[in-house]
């Protein structure tokens, strides 16, 4: 799988998120003359809102001198050298003033951004909001002007089989436009991260395309091309487009002052529905969000839910795993509640659940440690719903989690990674930030530590 390198409210087009609409008539070519049809009005109407995105970045390059041979040879530390990285992308203007969608793997770690429209305008462009997990990223043309901008669609109204355009700038050959259908919906498993919901098309898109629009033929932005299939780099017919009902609620976060995109806490666990598991519980197919665990105080168990229930749609739209459920839920956005259609042992029954941002019930008293001991460097927290959710762990982990490592320090030099748990120290059960803080101030003979990762207990000894 490869990637590509890409408000003021009154002037930005925003649908509410609902069912899907009744289905339009739709009518296959059936004339050689309907065949002759062609794509330029549609392209002429949206081509001037995709924008070619240039991110640099500063990357330090470790000088060959800087070891302690050469350092003292010459006398001195060489300094390291800084050299200047760009990368390029595709993005999407929906808003007249300037607001602008694209990947966050467009602009990631980008020092300076700046984007160039179709006529061959420039303009600087300042970060609003950005997030890994859901790879998408909002900016603002700094620059007091109206851009011409694309309407955001209703991604659920789009079908398998609809025709479509995927408009971006790939490996950097300026403005391309490219046609195809929708090839499917509900793809999950295709890249790394939280996220797993993408309209599958067969619109070529290559690097250089991630960040651009996919569009329908009303001119409607329908998803943001964010990924493809390639064996050899190239487009081989299978690319992913995150859905534009997810990126109304990320722009409208962005555009709300927000940070941060929070996703909705549910407080429960959840596993796919295998064949085997659909037969025995009843269920006619295997589709829907099996619930495995429930948090007692959550709103998953103030809804009602209960390990061994099936969620098997959201607001009237079907669940078909729990990464469209998982989906379903940041659609309908923070302080909304969704009702939920539950299997439970054959029997079906509608809860609501109130959607909420991830509390941090227990405070997270983030520390360095530090001191001549095997941990220094290790920077530690307590866990609780909002820092789990932070550090993409399961809900309901619990204890004093390494959230970050500083590089060359002694925590680095023993493997200690983040997302680590310190369950005991010496014989100790670490409660608490505080209490790991002082029990690394001893300074016994050998350290005996015990270390949740990944669900599994790792002891260590160092001297």
């Amino acid at each position: 799988m490869k990637f590509g390198h890409g408000l003021a409210t009154a002037t930005l087009l925003l649908l509410t998120v609902s069912a899907p609409a009744i289905a339009q008539e739709k009518a296959v070519p059936g004339s050689q003359t309907e065949m002759q049809l062609s794509f330029a009005p549609l392209v002429k109407k949206t081509a001037n809102a995709t924008v070619n995105v240039y991110a640099e970045r500063m990357v330090e390059q470790r000088s060959v001198f800087n070891d302690p041979f050469f350092e003292e040879f010459f006398g001195q530390r060489m300094p390291n050298r800084t050299q200047k990285q760009s990368s390029l992308g595709s993005g999407v203007i929906v808003g007249k003033d300037g607001i602008i969608v694209t990947n966050n793997h467009v602009i990631q770690g980008a020092d300076d951004i700046k984007v160039a429209l179709a006529d061959g305008r420039e303009y600087p462009c300042k970060v609003l909001l950005k997030d890994d997990r859901v790879d998408l990223a909002v900016l603002k043309i700094e620059a007091k002007e109206s851009f011409d901008m694309l309407p955001l669609g209703d991604s659920d109204a789009v079908e398998v089989g609809d025709l479509v355009l995927a408009i971006g700038n790939p490996f950097g050959v300026g403005q391309t436009v490219t046609s195809g259908i929708v090839s499917a919906l509900a793809r999950n498993q295709v890249k790394a991260g939280d996220f797993g919901f993408f309209i599958q098309t067969d619109a070529s898109i290559n690097p250089g395309n991630s960040g651009g629009g996919l569009i329908n033929m009303k001119g409607e932005l329908i998803g943001i091309n964010t990924a493809i299939f390639s064996r050899g780099g190239g487009s081989n017919g299978v690319g992913f487009a995150i859905p534009a009902n997810l990126v109304k609620v990320f722009i409208a976060s962005a555009v709300g002052g927000s940070t941060n995109f929070d996703r909705p806490f549910v407080g429960a666990t959840f596993d796919a529905v295998t064949s085997d598991v659909a037969e025995a519980l009843g269920l006619t197919k295997a589709r829907g969000a099996l619930v495995s665990k429930v948090l007692p105080g959550s709103p998953a168990e103030k809804a009602g839910l209960k390990p061994g229930d099936v969620v098997t749609a959201v607001n009237g739209i079907e669940v078909e795993h729990p990464d469209a459920l998982g989906y379903r839920l940041a659609t309908v956005g923070i302080g909304g509640t969704a009702k939920l259609s539950v299997s439970d042992g054959g029997r079906q029954e509608e809860l609501t659940i109130a959607l909420d941002r991830p509390p941090e019930t227990t405070p997270r008293d983030e520390r360095l440690l530090e001191g001549r001991n095997p941990f220094s460097g290790a920077v530690v927290a307590n866990l609780s719903p909002r820092v789990a959710d932070e550090l993409r762990m399961p809900a309901g982990t619990e204890g004093v989690v390494v959230t970050d490592v500083n590089r060359g320090s002694p925590a680095a030099r023993i493997g200690l990674k983040p997302r680590d748990i310190i369950v005991e120290l010496n014989g100790t059960g670490v409660a608490s930030t505080e209490v790991l803080e002082e029990l690394v101030g001893d300074d016994p003979s050998v350290w005996r530590v015990e270390i949740e990762r990944d669900g599994q207990r790792i002891r260590q000894f160092f001297r």
